[in-house]
């Protein structure tokens, strides 16, 4: 079974999605599981993982939504506020729903020592006992800080997003490569390969660019905890669904077919506990 382990649904709220400026305008509009479906269906993808993009629990429940009347979205990686005191009730109320297997926090718009707060990894203390993915969402200044936090939570499932954003038109910096490694030490902690397109200088990348970054996350990870996300629709600023797909692909063509379906699936199915 193939699965896209990291996209995104939203009705688009200009106020709300001030992210999305206007040199986005390709994704200043509403992305729903209809615009995702035949995409899917296109490249021979069988299911996806919709992640959040807004800090609330309304967005939580509007995922929830769509993964309820959309058999193909297999399960949900939310949002909680990880540091409030009511944190444990939140989370057992989100559980009652089975497709509900993860929680992000946007930490790459935090400071540096954010994942170090007390409240912070409060929440975080809390997300194992419901059998809950955390998802961590970091720019390579944030990864030692984010190491620190791993250590303290040796039983947690943590997945690493976009390989922690480097900047893919630049030369691989060893400092990332390095906190890569120490991260991928921890047997608790995945990577999806995503978000690279997104991560060159005006979005003008060629697939040759990517080679020394994925080199650098399959030593590191190994193909057991490495999963394909397409980012879709963020993708869609520098590059067709079909296009991100192949970079992962092709890269793996000269693995076994186990391997490849290990990449492309079946770890993010064992990790996010997908039922098939």
């Amino acid at each position: 079974m193939t699965i896209d382990a990291h996209q995104h649904f939203w009705n688009f709220n200009p106020v709300r999605d001030s992210w999305i400026d206007d040199s986005m305008a390709i994704i200043r509009r509403d992305f729903l599981p209809e615009d995702l479906k035949p995409v899917l269906d296109a490249n021979g993808v069988d299911g996806c993982i919709a992640v959040q993009a807004d800090q609330s629990e309304t967005e939580t429940a509007f995922l929830l939504q769509c993964a309820e009347e959309n058999p193909f979205v297999k399960a949900v990686v939310g949002w909680v506020d990880l540091c409030a005191d009511s944190v444990e009730t939140q989370l057992a109320h989100f559980s009652k729903n089975k497709l509900f297997k993860g929680v992000r926090h946007i930490v790459q718009a935090e400071s540096e020592t954010f994942v170090l707060r007390a409240d912070f990894q409060n929440g975080i203390s809390k997300l194992e006992q419901f059998g809950l993915v955390y998802d961590v969402l970091v720019f390579p200044h944030h990864l030692e800080n984010t190491i620190k936090l791993v250590r303290k939570f040796p039983k947690q499932q943590f997945v690493l997003n976009h390989i922690a954003k480097p900047k893919m038109s630049e030369a691989i910096d060893a400092a990332w490569l390095k906190n890569i490694q120490t991260l991928a030490s921890f047997p608790n902690v995945s990577c999806k390969i995503s978000g690279l397109v997104t991560e060159t200088e005006n979005f003008e990348w060629n697939e040759a660019m990517f080679k020394p970054f994925m080199d650098g996350v399959v030593e590191a990870f190994g193909v057991d905890r490495l999963l394909f996300g397409s980012d879709w629709p963020v993708c869609l600023l520098a590059g067709e669904y079909q296009e991100v797909m192949q970079i992962v692909k092709k890269y793996f063509i000269d693995f076994s077919k186990e391997d490849q379906d290990k990449v492309m699936g079946e770890n993010a199915i064992r990790i996010y506990n997908i039922k098939r």
